[in-house]
């Protein structure tokens, strides 16, 4: 009783401490707490002292949004929709009565979270809940297998309040985060990885392996275990598919799309458009990891190299050329395997610029990038895998200085024809062998030239070429 005659002498200062505080709770709730942290004090604490004490508790338990979740909160308060409602789930209690869980997807704009819900409030979920309910959650935080979730202490459904959550539809990968789950994606297949295996705890065997989908809002990382790691031979790049019921997670700060026994990758024919960011090579610097895209202008052949700890190396380097400026990429292991050669068009996504040889830039394209083919096609994306492509699309749009199609650049010429020639006109040109065969492609350090001849040209050897152009190729008499 003497713990509640200094609430009612001290109101005033309580209401004051309660008009401060910016926290879901009323002003009946906060004063019974007051009155409990009196009496639990023993008397060492007026209602004003524990007033304030039960603020700052109070305070530190409400959080702005989920993101905000921490495994070594106290308790958390917070508002959030309901995504996705789990099953029901039993477990044996050692000594006690059966138990009750289930798992309650809840997110909102900043990121999502498993609310467990136990016993008599797991069974009240199932029937109760529905997606795209807002729900005031009070739990105990605490780290689970996808992360930070909390197990909920006390639940009530708020009709009034809004949160911009998507709920039960397709999502795109800019609106994924950590620890959404249940997830559907529909992107463009960028690249495939091989598939390999490894050894589990248990003694069983898992495999694992990774595909990259893109679509009008960026580009992610899909790793599929066991049953579904086969699909990564299965499907093509340029394909559109869908993930379904996929499982957010991170790796190395970034989010990856996950797929297990319970989802799967089925290609559609939905039509997806990914259009690759890319940053200016001019504009690149050491240390960075950046996207790049832009037209290959040489490739080297690939090479092997033994490994320190004995095993095999492989890596390939082809020259870059955007409206900016050009760049050597190191493709290593599989990378090395990819198909590309002078004029095809294609975006390597985080590689990492590092020093090259002779102080010049490198990029260096490893497990965690990506190479794809920017025109959507076959892997060299040209009818004729030796055909030289023109570096035009990335110099500047189609080679003029407007971008305006069909119109001939500053100096009078062409967009595929050396200075100063035009088609059926006799020419000499001379550059650099990037591409041995049939057609033999020469570099002269602005530009390509396809050339028709049966020399017998070696890569990097310089060579002039004379003849007449006919279809945007030399027709060479001599070759020198």
């Amino acid at each position: 009783m003497r713990g509640l005659a200094m609430l009612e002498g001290d109101m005033s200062e309580i209401e004051g401490i309660y008009e401060d505080l910016d926290a879901d709770v009323s002003l009946e709730e906060f004063r019974e707490a007051v009155e409990a942290k009196v009496e639990q004090m023993g008397g060492l604490a007026d209602a004003e002292t524990a007033a304030m004490l039960v603020a700052h508790e109070v305070g530190e338990s409400e959080v702005a949004g989920v993101a905000d979740i921490e495994p070594g909160m106290e308790e958390a308060k917070f508002l959030a929709k309901v995504i996705d409602v789990g099953e029901l789930r039993t477990f044996e209690r050692d000594g006690e009565d059966e138990g009750r869980v289930v798992n309650v997807e809840v997110a909102d704009e900043t990121g999502a979270i498993r609310a467990a819900f136990w016993d008599e409030h797991a069974a009240a979920a199932v029937e109760e809940l529905e997606e795209g309910q807002v729900l005031r959650i009070k739990g105990r935080p605490k780290d689970g297998f996808s992360g930070v979730e909390v197990s909920v202490d006390d639940v009530e459904i708020d009709d009034d309040a809004e949160i911009d959550v998507q709920v039960g539809d397709t999502h795109r990968i800019e609106e994924l985060t950590l620890g959404l789950s249940n997830v559907n994606l529909v992107g463009k297949l960028l690249e495939t990885d091989s598939v390999r295996s490894f050894d589990r705890d248990d003694g069983s065997e898992g495999k694992v392996s990774n595909l990259t989908l893109g679509d009008p809002t960026g580009r992610l990382r899909v790793t599929l275990w066991d049953e579904q790691a086969d699909r990564a031979r299965e499907l093509s790049p340029g394909t559109t598919v869908e993930v379904v019921d996929g499982y957010v997670r991170e790796r190395d700060g970034d989010i990856e799309l996950h797929v297990g026994d319970r989802g799967a990758v089925e290609e559609t024919d939905e039509d997806v458009e990914y259009v690759p960011h890319s940053e200016p090579i001019e504009s690149l610097e050491i240390g960075q990891t950046v996207d790049v895209a832009g037209v290959v202008r040489s490739a080297d052949p690939k090479r092997t190299f033994d490994r320190d700890d004995g095993s095999e190396g492989q890596v390939r380097n082809v020259r870059l050329q955007d409206a900016t400026g050009d760049i050597r990429v190191a493709l290593w292991g599989e990378k090395a395997d990819v198909d590309l050669g002078p004029g095809d068009e294609v975006a390597f996504g985080d590689v990492e610029i590092k020093e090259g040889w002779r102080d010049d830039l490198e990029a260096s394209a490893g497990w965690r990038s990506t190479v794809t083919v920017l025109d959507g096609g076959e892997p060299t994306g040209r009818d004729d895998p030796n055909e030289e492509a023109g570096l035009a699309a990335f110099a500047g749009g189609d080679g003029t200085d407007d971008g305006s199609p069909g119109e001939e650049s500053s100096d009078g010429r062409g967009d595929d024809e050396p200075d100063g020639s035009t088609e059926g006109e006799r020419i000499e040109f001379t550059g650099v062998v990037v591409q041995a065969g049939d057609p033999v492609v020469l570099d002269d350090g602005e530009e390509t030239m396809s050339v028709e001849t049966g020399a017998d040209v070696g890569l990097g050897e310089e060579v002039t070429a004379r003849g007449v152009v006919r279809d945007g190729r030399l027709d060479a008499e001599d070759v020198l």
